[in-house]
């Protein structure tokens, strides 16, 4: 009984502790900071690959009565591709939804590793982007950033972002194949061949796109090896030399958001196409259909790749297509 008690007023003291901890304080706002501050989001998202961009986001602030802007720089550790810069303006949205720039000073000054903008008018607070482009040297690497905002009364202050691993594979976007036309994929090159080329370079052909409509068959927009079977290669002589038995797996739920360019949070990385099992897989990939996919590896085995099917026309006898690719020896 002494005990039952004991269990009771214990949960009767917890109980009045927890009202007085959840009592609402009275709100007060925040008083700022009398220092110059600064604040950085990453804008981009998913693998960061050799050839694409990083974007952040670079705030600083400081009170107007302290002083103003005068410049921001960034460090790369390694220094970025043509294409880097920091943007000169900050954005407000109008009532259209659409970003409209303010000019700060003039465009960015890059200089190996670091880019600076320096400000020109009277601004105590403006947030600008910065476009990082991902260099060869970059590859299989990590790379780090450190931002940096000074203003008129002598104070500076920095914001380190990193590492960032940058990712082995390659990326090609939007190959357009058209049955007839340009319809030989080589996944080493990442592009699109016609008949004359892959004839002399039998070799690099390792996928050829069909549009057909045969009857009681629903083929449409296909990708099939050269060593497929004649039945999955209807009205259609393969040119003599082409023999790279490339092994596919069909995937209808992998929209890679960097590939599609849409609303998908999927993204295919590194280890996604080292891993993928190919063993029994087919040499064929018929009706291929728009956001669907194929994981593909070359008949020597160096590549391993997804291919995206962004778009299919029926009328054209096209698909848009993009890709991810792997060197795996």
């Amino acid at each position: 009984m002494k005990q039952i008690n004991f269990k009771i007023l214990m949960s009767l003291m917890l109980l009045a502790l927890c009202f007085g901890a959840c009592k609402d304080k009275e709100y007060a706002i925040p008083t700022a900071s009398d220092k110059l501050q600064n604040d950085l989001i990453k804008r981009s998202l998913g693998p960061n690959i050799v050839g694409g961009t990083i974007e952040f986001a670079y705030a600083a602030a400081i009170l107007p009565e302290k002083g103003k802007l005068t410049s921001m720089t960034v460090e790369a550790s390694i220094a970025g591709a043509t294409g880097t810069y920091l943007d000169h303006r900050f954005y407000n949205t109008n009532n259209s939804g659409t970003d409209v720039g303010t000019a700060v000073g003039d465009p960015s000054v890059t200089t190996g590793k670091t880019t600076q903008v320096t400000y020109t008018g009277d601004f105590s607070a403006a947030t600008l982007r910065y476009f990082y482009k991902i260099p060869e040297e970059a590859r299989g690497k990590t790379i780090s950033f450190t931002f940096t905002a000074k203003s008129s009364n002598g104070e500076t202050i920095s914001y380190q972002s990193g590492p960032h691993e940058i990712r082995n594979m390659d990326m090609a976007l939007d190959l357009v194949a058209k049955d007839g036309t340009d319809f030989y994929l080589s996944i080493a090159d990442m592009k699109l061949y016609n008949a004359t080329f892959a004839a002399a370079n039998p070799d690099k052909i390792d996928l050829v796109y069909l549009y057909r409509t045969p009857t009681n068959v629903t083929y449409l927009h296909s990708l099939v090896a050269p060593t497929a079977d004649p039945a999955y290669l209807p009205t259609f002589t393969m040119p003599t030399g082409l023999n790279n038995k490339t092994k596919m797996v069909k995937a209808f739920t992998v929209r890679d958001q960097q590939l599609a360019r849409i609303q998908y949070g999927v993204f295919v990385d590194d280890v996604d196409l080292r891993s993928k099992d190919f063993t029994d897989a087919p040499d064929f990939a018929i009706n291929m259909k728009a956001e669907g996919g194929v994981w593909v590896q070359t008949a020597d085995g160096k590549y391993n790749a997804y291919i995206y099917v962004n778009t299919v026309n029926n009328t054209t006898k096209e698909m848009r297509l993009s890709m991810k690719r792997l060197t795996i020896k």
